[in-house]
């Protein structure tokens, strides 16, 4: 496993939109341990393949980690699939634009669809892991935490 370079704003690779990934070869199992070596050093909680340069839509993410209470989880193809009424606004970060937290909008809850190495999953996530992963879903869709603050806008 190894760290790779994250892709700082404003390279044009953030705001592409990502591709499906059609199977998970063993390529794509060595980008997320990579991706998960890649976010532990840097040190955060999410990171999406454009953040290092790749164009799938794959996110890896680990709200508890800090904690003490790892949590990996590894996303091929993300869906939301639902985004709760009730809404939270707080700061965000991101590994590609250093040390330039923001105040975004996002929906308390999600419902997540996705795919890893045991098959379909589908899972709800609140407060801080809702968060996390609508930010790693708009890496995949080009969209980065300065695209919420500039414009009001809803997924």
């Amino acid at each position: 496993m190894s760290v790779l370079d994250i892709v700082i704003w404003p390279d044009a690779r953030l705001t592409q939109v990502c591709k499906p990934v059609d199977i998970i070869t063993p390529e794509i199992v060595q980008l997320m341990a990579d991706m998960f070596d890649t976010m532990y050093d840097a040190p955060g909680r999410g990171l999406a393949a454009p953040q290092v340069g790749r164009s799938e839509r794959i996110f890896v993410f680990d709200a508890g980690w800090k904690e003490g209470t790892p949590t990996p989880i590894a996303c091929v193809n993300p869906q939301i699939i639902a985004l709760s009424d009730e809404r939270l606004t707080g700061e965000e970060g991101c590994l590609s634009i250093p040390g330039v937290p923001m105040d975004v909008d996002r929906a308390a809850s999600v419902t997540l669809r996705w795919t890893d190495l045991e098959g379909t999953q589908e899972r709800s996530f609140s407060g801080a892991e809702a968060v996390i992963v609508q930010h790693e879903y708009d890496h995949l869709d080009g969209i980065v935490i300065y695209d919420r603050v500039e414009k009001d806008t809803t997924q």
